[in-house]
């Protein structure tokens, strides 16, 4: 009978130390996932990926922010206008309802201006804006623009078809290809644009992670961080140890994080030192380099974005002419090729025409543009009244007169001129040896 208590006593611990075993695997089993699901919210462990939360928050870096509003506010800019074919050159259709919606009002809530900086906004971030023209029932003539928020549309690109979903427009169903004025960025296949921010997503994310760094380390003052550790012993064994040696850690990340400089250290526990140097601490070689990878991505000169560490006066002339040559006018055509593709019909497509005026960009300071307005009057490309209007001035009298350069001459006037001087010097000639 005791043999057999004994057996059965052992038994019972045997079953009670492997039911202990097994709680206490499946609390370090828990408790390490829920450590882990609370480790990007420590305030130990540094910055965080900005971009989980959201696709609005790689604005949030400045680098991107201006690229954006720089891009999308020159198109703005730049008036739309509609052209009709008369007397053999495009004039601009003041009398036809779409030139006041794409340059004036596009809808009752938007000015142009906003309208289409949204528009390039779209095209950039979300690799897509779509364009819905919406008609009168009376009048069977456009009505109003309208640009589809983000997420409303699903392009079924094999029956190009579109699928709206806008109950704040109050918009829904589906609409041919035709119908949709589809402005796309980068495309793979022609049917669907992406957006940069795809392509630029390590360089953004790399600047936000610096960035908020860089926050963490000097809203604090720039505190020291460091390892606890142990080689000795303190209460505790086992999880219980790596338990006191965390809260030991936290209480003293939360007594730097108070401002005190010197703080004591429980029992053995030693501390480790890791911190960088406050040179180390502003990022300063990385945060030049991520802004000019996020310039490259979006196709803007890095004196843009008020990066002047390489800059000259010949280097921002050229850098102005190739984000207008390289970087505009890529936008400009696509969109006005898509409003003529889906805005006039094929057979009237040779007589009308959709065209930003880009007058403006090629003379932005004074002095150019007085040079740019002398040398068009020299070349007899403009008369002086046409200037004058352009500035919002009365004509003069005579203004309308083209007017080039006397040094300009074709080559029959320079003969014409010459001739008569060489029969004169023979006449010349001739009466001398007769007096003689």
């Amino acid at each position: 009978m005791r043999g057999i208590f004994c057996n059965k006593k052992n038994k019972d611990i045997e079953d009670i130390i492997s039911m202990n075993v097994f709680k206490r695997l499946y609390r370090s089993l828990t408790s390490t996932t829920k450590e882990n699901r609370s480790s990007d919210y420590s305030p130990r462990l540094g910055a965080t990926n900005l971009l989980y939360y959201g696709t609005s928050q790689p604005l949030a870096v400045a680098a991107v922010f201006r690229c954006v509003r720089l891009i999308s506010e020159s198109v703005a800019n730049l008036p739309i206008q509609y052209l009709r074919l008369k007397n053999d050159r495009y004039e601009v259709d003041t009398s036809n309802r779409l030139n006041y919606l794409l340059s004036v009002q596009p809808n009752e809530n938007m000015s142009a201006f906003d309208f289409w900086a949204q528009a390039v906004q779209h095209i950039l971030l979300d690799g897509n804006a779509y364009i819905l023209p919406m008609f009168s029932s009376f009048s069977m003539d456009y009505d109003r623009f309208v640009l589809l928020p983000s997420g409303s549309v699903s392009y079924d690109s094999t029956n190009n078809r579109y699928t709206i979903y806008a109950p704040t427009e109050g918009i829904s169903g589906e609409y041919d290809e035709n119908d949709i004025i589809h402005l796309k960025n980068l495309s793979r296949d022609g049917k669907n644009g992406l957006s940069v921010l795809s392509f630029a997503r390590q360089a953004i994310n790399i600047a936000s992670t610096g960035d908020n760094e860089t926050l963490n380390r000097f809203a604090n003052g720039g505190n020291v961080r460091g390892i606890i550790s142990n080689g000795k012993g303190v209460a505790g064994f086992g999880e219980y140890q790596d338990k006191e040696l965390q809260q030991t850690a936290i209480d003293i990340d939360s007594r730097f994080s108070g401002g005190e400089h010197i703080v004591s250290l429980p029992g053995q526990v030693d501390f480790k030192q890791i911190s960088l140097s406050s040179t180390d601490m502003q990022f300063l070689e990385s945060r030049k380099f991520t802004v000019r990878e996020i310039c490259r991505f979006f196709g803007v000169h890095p004196s843009f974005v008020f990066d002047d560490t390489s800059n000259n006066y010949k280097s921002a002339e050229m850098a102005n002419v190739a984000f207008l040559s390289n970087t505009l006018n890529p936008i400009l055509r696509k969109i006005e090729n898509e409003l003529l593709r889906k805005l006039v019909q094929e057979k009237a497509a040779r007589k009308f025409k959709f065209q930003f005026d880009r007058t403006g960009l090629y003379a932005c300071d004074l002095d150019s543009r007085v040079k740019y307005q002398a040398s068009m009057i020299q070349n007899g490309l403009c008369t002086i009244n046409e200037l004058r209007r352009e500035e919002n001035k009365t004509p003069i009298e005579g203004g309308d007169v083209l007017l080039v350069s006397a040094n300009l001459k074709t080559i029959d006037q320079l003969q014409q001129e010459v001739t008569p001087t060489t029969n004169n010097n023979e006449t010349d000639e001739q009466t001398n040896d007769n007096k003689a």
